[in-house]
């Protein structure tokens, strides 16, 4: 499940990417709503939304990508957007747009649980997924509560602290991945710190998704030119869906 910042390096660009990500194997793509105060991204991320904002980004691209990419595409797309902008738009505004756009449903990182009745009610009544994220420091009460305002999948946050590539994975994380599951139908999600083929094999026995980011966005920003950035991109995503089919 590749992570795509939105406007980086430009939406037409991004737009590719997503596309050729879908060819090499991805089965969901989350694309990201740059923002000024990212909560829990590490510097990869934050640059690429800098990035994108800098050159003036603005949201309704986010949906004009959605509306051009599902014509063709063949996976689900989903948003990853602060709930700071889904409230300033309106929450029912904010989804029917996404809807309308083909987006399946949003991940919302800041929304508290206490606070996201609401939305989850509107996500429920126009059939699009709210996307939750459980930490590894989450009380177990509270990951139960998530998981009832949630729906789509769960996003589980292998590590403490912002997002980024990690060379190992905490040895409990498959315990704590297989408590969650025995009280939750939705299927659950691994991100944070997945960067080589190495620690996709090793989670792919234990999670129903990967989501890969900071490695997926560095080598977007190394690249010399888009082309480059897409045939990056395209062998990485190839040999984690090869690593991950193994497994």
């Amino acid at each position: 499940m590749p992570f795509f910042t939105a406007g980086d390096p430009s939406i037409a660009t991004t737009a590719e990417l997503i596309n050729a990500a879908s060819k090499a194997g991805a089965d969901l793509c989350e694309v990201g709503v740059p923002y000024s105060d990212p909560i829990a991204d590490g510097p990869v991320i934050q640059a690429s939304y800098q990035r994108a904002l800098d050159a003036g980004f603005k949201l309704q691209q986010v949906f004009d990508l959605g509306s051009e990419l599902v014509k063709e595409l063949k996976m689900p797309m989903v948003t990853m957007v602060s709930y700071s902008i889904v409230y300033r738009i309106g929450l029912l505004n904010y989804v029917k747009l996404a809807k309308a756009a083909g987006y399946s449903g949003a991940i919302v990182p800041d929304l508290l649980v206490e606070e996201a009745g609401e939305l989850a009610a509107i996500c429920r009544g126009e059939d699009f997924s709210l996307i939750q994220l459980v930490t590894p420091t989450t009380p177990k009460e509270r990951q139960v509560r998530i998981a009832e305002s949630s729906s789509g999948f769960l996003y589980y946050v292998s590590v403490t602290g912002i997002t980024g590539e990690r060379k190992s994975m905490p040895d409990n994380l498959a315990d704590s991945v297989s408590w969650l599951r025995g009280e939750t139908d939705l299927p659950i999600c691994i991100g944070f710190g997945i960067s080589s083929v190495e620690t996709a094999a090793q989670l792919a026995p234990v999670a129903d998704g990967l989501i890969v980011g900071s490695a997926i966005i560095r080598r977007v920003a190394e690249a010399d030119k888009d082309s480059d950035a897409i045939s990056s991109v395209t062998s990485f995503i190839s040999d984690l869906r090869e690593a991950i089919d193994r497994a």
